[in-house]
This record gives C-alpha cells, structure tokens and sequence, in this order.
C-alpha cells in the first residue's frame, strides 16, 4: 500500500478502510463482467436515394421479453442502443412522410456489436396545413386518419377509325376497335389516369396494428357518369353495325365503387389482410411496370385489361375478394383468393333446351393468386400467377335484326350456347352477351432504372380453356347485369395467349419527361380442323397479332397539375382481326388506328 512519508496506518484506520477497499474490488470486478456480456445494435437509416434521415424513432424490442427502447438517429441518420442482453431482437424504424420499416429475425450473442442499417420509402405525404400548401405541394387532405383523394383527367383526342363516344365509356378510343370506321376529333377521358374519387383510412389500435379501409370510383369527366364498360355494349343491343357507339369491356360496370372498395387490419411486422372489392394481383403489377402507368390512351395492357385479369379484362378487379400482403426488407409476397358469389344462371346442354329442361347453376366463380416480387438496388421484379373459374369476356353487342346475323346471337332468343326452343328464359333488354373460360397466367415484370432512365419491361403468357363449370342464361356479371346469351363451348381448343411489352421513361428535368412504349399480343391457332389462311379465311380461333407503339411527353406545372401530349399506334392481323368470335370471319371494318391525344391532369 502507497504512503505519504512519515504515515504508518493504525489498526482503526485499516479497519475503516477494508469496506471501500472491498466495493473497488467489487466495482472492478463487475466490469469486465458487464463489459462481456453488454451487446450492442447500431446502423444508419436513409431514404431510397441514398440520403440519411435524421430524426427517426427507431424502436428495438427484445422479442423474449417485450422490453423495448426508443432512440432518435443524428443529423447523419446513425442509431446506436448499447448494454443490450443477449436474445432476439427486432427494430421499427418510423418517420413522418415515410412508410414504416421493420427489420426481424436479429439475435445477439454475448459481447455482440451488430450493424443494421435501415432504408425508408415515402409513404402518403403530410396533411394539408393551409389552402395555399394544398395549392403548391402535394400534401394530403387528411383528417383523423382518414384521406380524401381523386383525380381530374380530361383532353382532346383525335383518332383516324373511330366511332361516335357515349357517357358510359372510360377508356378513350386510342385502340384499334372492331367497328371503327371513321376519323373524328373527340374529347378523350381519362389518358393518363382515371378520373375519380377515393377515402381511404388507417387507424392503429394497438402498437403496430392498425383498421385500415379504401373506397373509389370512377367518373367519366365528359359526362359525370360512373364509368360503365357493360353500359356501351348495352347501348348498341340490337342496332345495326354502323350505328354503333364506341363499345368497350372491363371490370367498371357503373358499382357506386367500381374501383375498391375494401377494409381489413394491418400489422407492421405480420402484414396487411384486407377484404372486399379490389384490384387483382396482376392489376398492382401492371400499374408498376407499365412504362405508361396504366394509361388509357397510351397503354395497351391499361386499355385492355386482359393481362391485368389474367386472360379477361373484366377481372382485374375481384368481389369477395381475401387479399394478403407482406414485405419483408427488399422482399414482398402477396397472396389473392376471390369467393364463389352471384348465380350461374340456368344451363342446358341440349341443343332443343327450352325455359323448363334448363337446370338452374351455382356460380363457381372463385379464383386465386400469388404475387412474389423485390428490390436490389434499383432493379425491381415481380412475378405473378393468377387463375380464374368461369371468367367472363363480353366482347360484342347483341345482334339484332338489322346487324350482320350470326348462328348464335339475337335480341328474340335466350342463348346457352344453343338458341333456346320457345319462351325466353329472361328477356334481352338491359343484358349481355358473355364468352365463358377457366384462365391460367403467369407473369414476370421487371424495371430498372439508371438515372435519367427507366427502363420496364415484361411477359405474360395466358391459357384459356372451355369452364369446367358452365353457365346459364340468366348468370350474373360485373355490376349485377345479367346474361342473355352465354357461350360456354366457344374454344375448340385451348387458346394461348402471349403479351410482351417494354418501354422506357427519359427524365428531362424534375418536371418533364418522355415515355416511349412497345405492346405485343399474339394468340396461337386453336382452331379445329387448323384451316386458317388468306385463301381459307380466317376466323377468330386463328392465330393473330396485336401491336401498339406510344409516345407522350408529361410535364409537371405544380405537384398537382401536369399537362401532356402524345400519340399512340395500334393494328391487328389474323384471327385478332375478326371481329365476331364465332360463325363466318366477319373483319375489323379498319385493321389499325392512329391517335394522338393532348390533355391536362389535376390530382389531390
């Protein structure tokens, strides 16, 4: 022991001494202790662009006990939590402006240091706080944790074989169309996006779960009618050909909500289950790698909605609808199964059936999906599989009188693949005429991009088989409309279906850019006997092409209003150029059609 000089330690100084000398060897020995089994977690958190965020709350919970501890990271986005215990962990990070990210599956051993570094996407953008905010950025109107939102898209078009427009359709003219004939100026809806309004909320009710909902619809800007694709088909029910209005198909068919309409609870580490009306899997994909973002007049696969619904456009919306999604770091998977709902109508399939020999059907209508995607860097991909029993195309309107006359349509008779012998079953006014299949798809869609470009591109391949459950006269379709005339043996064989598309986005500056676009449809011959050629003619069962080409400038005046400028290019040949899909090759009145747009968006 050290002494100054001249001191000699007594006995009742030593004796005093002996507890503080113990608690310093004590605290000594602790020490080393601590300092082995304290571990500790740190990272950075940055934006997608690399960016660090300071300010986040980032939350680490010991899975095995529930304890938790808040941290802020610095001005340089760096978090540090030390003397952890060794176990399982996960961490939360959460920001204002910016979508919730969790990271799972950490354990630390005894003395650890482990790096996690955390990258946030922005999520919805912060609530309106004046009308002058509203006017010059793109903040929300959020109140109480529920949204209001919606766009306005309108333009004038020109196209050089097109038809008179009517309130109910949505889609535009761009694409080639069956019985276009005329070149006609037209005011052209929706190009860039849909017009419409939407409420969608989330509300947590516990920490990481939370009620979530959304509602919306679309509305024709020309008219103010909800949009309506079954509407424009029953428009024309019994006109002949050169009297008709432009005719489309799709899954909008005048629902109050004929977008989503669905709620379900969302956790930030289990994911998001959520049911009701809503967009199908495929639909999600196609809005994120469409180079054209799903628009109307510059997109065919956002026109027609065939690769969205699997091989039928009027499924790229399901009803009763289970749909699950979950990411997971750069990883995501989603999962979609739609409920049997509606009647399947009354079948017969005898050839003399009448309104007493038919059997009424249940609807089997379900389908199922799964969707498995990423992010590495800035690649993207996504693969997606979708099958659907007794899917529904309703491709021409009824035929009356004066139209060209086929075996199996009219306006005086029910059809269930065969005219019915005597009374109707129901009347035809206010029905449809449907094509039924089971569909198969599969899809992969991928983009990347390299600053100022991005680059989409993507394949699905789709078979169509005659339903292995038919249906009625009398069955239900989109939007509660019924069916009059039903084909359930319309293939002779499978039919493959195969689109291909690619395109890329130039960013000329933060406010303008131009998208440049490619489509591509082809079916196989299932036609049986395989007699399909110039000098044989050829039917709809034969094989065919479709091709699109688009190009369109967008420019951003505020967050909320852009105006734009394009045109877009579309023909047919072979049997995708017929255009009645059964009895003699009746063709396009015009195999192609040019169209260029201009027009103005304003959304909130």
């Amino acid at each position: 022991m050290l002494a100054r000089a001249g001191y000699v330690p007594t006995a009742a100084s030593l004796l005093l001494a002996q507890p503080f000398l113990l608690l310093l060897w004590l605290a000594m020995g602790a020490f080393p202790a601590w300092a082995q089994t304290g571990a500790s977690l740190s990272g950075v958190v940055t934006d997608k662009t690399g960016a660090a965020l300071p300010g986040v709350a980032v939350t680490i919970r010991n899975v095995d006990t529930g304890a938790t501890r808040t941290i802020a990271t610095d001005g340089r986005g760096h978090y540090q939590a030390s003397g952890l215990p060794p176990g399982r962990f996960e961490i939360r990070a959460a920001k204002q402006g910016f979508a919730d990210e969790t990271r799972t599956g950490i354990s630390l051993a005894v003395g650890q240091d482990a790096t996690v570094d955390i990258k946030m996407q922005r999520s919805t953008s912060d609530a309106c706080a004046s009308g002058h905010e509203f006017a010059t950025t793109d903040c929300t109107l959020t109140w109480h944790g529920i949204t209001l939102y919606g766009a306005y898209d309108v333009g004038v078009g020109w196209v050089s074989h097109g038809l008179p427009e009517n309130g109910y359709n949505y889609e535009g003219e761009s694409l080639v169309n069956r019985n276009g004939y005329q070149h006609r100026f037209l005011v052209a809806p929706n190009n860039l996006q849909q017009t419409g309004l939407g409420i969608r909320g989330k509300e947590e009710f516990l920490h990481g779960w939370s009620v979530v909902f959304n509602v919306s619809t679309g509305i024709n800007p020309q008219s103010g009618q909800l949009a309506n694709a079954s509407a424009t088909n029953i428009a024309n029910n019994g006109l002949p050909r050169s009297s008709y209005s432009e005719a489309i198909d799709g899954a909008r068919a005048g629902q109050p909500f004929n977008d989503e309409y669905y709620a379900g609870i969302s956790s930030a580490y289990l994911g998001t289950l959520t049911f009701g009306r809503q967009r199908a899997l495929g639909t999600d994909v196609m809005l994120v790698y469409d180079p054209a973002g799903g628009g109307y007049a510059f997109s065919y696969i956002g026109y027609n909605g065939t690769m969205a619904g699997g091989g039928d456009t009027e499924d790229s919306r399901w009803d009763d609808a289970l749909k699950y999604r979950l990411a997971y770091g750069p990883v995501h998977f989603g999962a979609m199964y739609k409920f049997a709902d509606g009647s399947g109508g009354c079948y017969s399939a005898s050839a003399t059936w009448t309104a007493a020999t038919c059997t009424p059907e249940g609807a089997h209508n379900n389908a199922y999906g799964f969707d498995f995607g990423g992010d590495y860097g800035k690649f993207s991909a996504d693969v997606v599989y979708q099958h659907y029993n007794q899917a529904i195309s309703v491709l021409n309107p009824l035929l009356g009188p004066q139209s060209p006359t086929a075996p199996y349509q009219s306006t005086t008779n029910s059809i269930n693949t065969n005219p019915v012998t005597g009374a109707n079953v129901i009347g035809t006014t206010n029905t449809l005429y449907g094509i039924v299949t089971d569909n198969n798809a599969i899809m992969v869609a991928a983009k990347y991009t390299w600053d100022p470009f991005k680059f989409f591109g993507g394949y699905e391949w789709i078979r169509q088989t005659n339903p292995s459950n038919p249906l009625g006269v009398g069955a239900l379709d989109q939007g509660g409309y019924l069916l009059s005339g039903v084909e359930d043996n319309n293939l002779d064989s499978p039919k493959i279906v195969q689109i291909w598309w690619t395109g890329v986005k130039y960013a000329i500056d933060s406010k303008t850019d131009i998208t440049l676009s490619w489509y591509h449809q082809l079916q196989n011959d299932f036609r049986l006997p395989p007699t399909c050629s110039p000098e044989a003619g050829f039917r709809s069962s034969c094989a065919g092409t479709l091709n699109e080409w688009s190009l369109y400038t967008d420019h951003h005046f505020t967050k909320r209003f852009d105006a734009f400028a394009g045109i877009a290019y579309s023909y047919v040949g072979g049997g995708l150029a017929i255009a009645i899909p059964h009895g003699p090759g009746v063709p396009y009145k015009y195999d192609n059609n040019f169209a260029p747009t201009i027009g103005g968006r304003f959304t909130f």
